[in-house]
């Protein structure tokens, strides 16, 4: 069974490489004492990367995984349905 980001997929293994890179910069940048509000400016750039990754997978779970399981019904649309919930959540809440 393919996953719904099965589309997304080289784009989304992009961005995650691409914040890796900056994680990596960062803790570059903390090792050699940057500036703190240079170092917070690059943390933030990374959280806005993670969230479009997050945002991303999240569409495709809903559009392709919840899609599927409420037109099949029964106890799976209502588990799938409580997964997207409890990830919105967590969304929300970090």
């Amino acid at each position: 069974m393919a996953h719904g980001y099965v589309d997304d997929k080289q784009a989304l293994l992009a961005r995650l490489r691409r914040a890796e890179g900056q994680v990596r910069g960062i803790a570059r940048m903390v090792d050699e004492d940057a500036y703190c509000i240079d170092i917070l400016t690059q943390v933030s750039a990374v959280t806005k990367a993670l969230e479009s990754v997050a945002l991303t997978l999240l569409e495709d779970h809903l559009g392709h995984c919840v899609a599927q399981a409420t037109a099949e019904g029964g106890p799976v649309a209502g588990e799938k349905l409580r997964e997207a919930n409890a990830a919105i959540a967590r969304l929300v809440r970090s």
